[in-house]
């Protein structure tokens, strides 16, 4: 049980972190790790307290109460954390809730799990590209993100990405606490919750001193991701649709399928607007982080089943 958090623990936030915090570390990679990992942690403490404290030891916000602690613990759960710790490793931006909540939900769950993910993508997908078409020659285009570059009104961005990066994060940390914490009691005592909260946050600066590592890529592969204004309205977008979508009902979500849904649309928009000639390099890459998406749902499913096999043959 303590190994399956520490290991899913450290390959969920190593995986998912860069969903949230990506834009925030590659348009602030002025300012030392250190400041950014603090900023990051005072959120995520004060989620995760708020959740103990008014759901009686709960630190998943409900996200947890149809899924029970096993009855009897079996080697191979270990086996979705470990997959997801490779698939991190390597680059790949795997749902977590997939791979690691599938072990544990009853077969009726994990279909309402992939369900509202996917239509997560979808919702995603077409709000992000209807904002960035009627936004993108004013926001996306070479002399609007040179202006902004230039000093005007950066001031004013800076204050709105912190401020939009706090409200995101503490809107992830409430989908994906579930699969952090899943190893764990349901309940936690105030001993239990001190050593899991201080060994995520050890984590944390691992990965923000790496810059995020491997897995930054699928963002900062994005059109104007390292500019703070552009970097502030993906936050700010993809915040709202976790606040309105994600927490229309306690059934967990993917988180990696709204993100990668939302930056499929706003590539599109923006090619499509602005640089036309590039729209079919831009259609690859969107095809390429669905297949790989897609390819992580593929590897959970297929390790749920190992595991079960595993389990029902002892």
């Amino acid at each position: 049980m303590l190994i399956g958090f520490l290991l899913a623990g450290y390959a969920v936030i190593a995986n998912d972190v860069i969903q949230t915090l990506g834009t925030f570390i590659l348009s602030n990679k002025n300012y030392h790790w250190s400041l950014l990992w603090g900023f990051a942690s005072m959120i995520l403490t004060l989620t995760l307290i708020y959740s103990w404290y008014f759901n009686g030891g709960d630190v998943s916000y409900h996200r947890l109460d149809k899924i029970p602690v096993p009855e009897k613990w079996h080697w191979s759960f270990l086996l979705a954390p470990l997959a997801l710790l490779v698939l991190t490793r390597i680059g790949v931006p795997v749902s977590t809730t997939f791979i690691i909540l599938s072990v544990f939900s009853a077969q009726q769950l994990i279909g309402k799990i992939v369900l509202k993910s996917v239509y997560g993508y979808a919702i995603a997908f077409v709000s992000a590209f209807i904002l960035y078409v009627i936004i993108s020659k004013k926001i996306e285009s070479k002399t609007a993100v040179l202006q902004i570059q230039n000093g005007k009104g950066r001031h004013f961005w800076i204050i709105g990405q912190w401020v939009s990066t706090a409200f995101l994060w503490s809107q992830w940390l409430i989908q994906d606490f579930a699969n952090i914490f899943v190893f764990l009691p349901r309940r936690l005592s105030i001993y239990e919750l001190f050593l899991s909260l201080t060994f995520i946050l050890v984590v944390m600066a691992f990965i923000f001193k790496q810059r995020g590592g491997k897995i930054q890529e699928v963002v900062s592969k994005k059109t104007n991701t390292q500019n703070i204004r552009s970097a502030t309205l993906i936050d700010l977008v993809y915040a709202l649709l976790l606040f309105v979508y994600g927490n229309i009902n306690s059934v967990p979500m993917s988180t990696t399928w709204t993100f990668i849904g939302l930056l499929a649309g706003r590539e599109l928009a923006i090619s499509y607007l602005l640089n036309r000639s590039n729209i079919k390099g831009v259609t690859v890459m969107v095809r390429n982080d669905l297949f790989k998406v897609i390819t992580g749902l593929i590897v959970s499913i297929l390790i749920v089943f190992l595991i079960r096999y595993f389990v029902s043959y002892n």
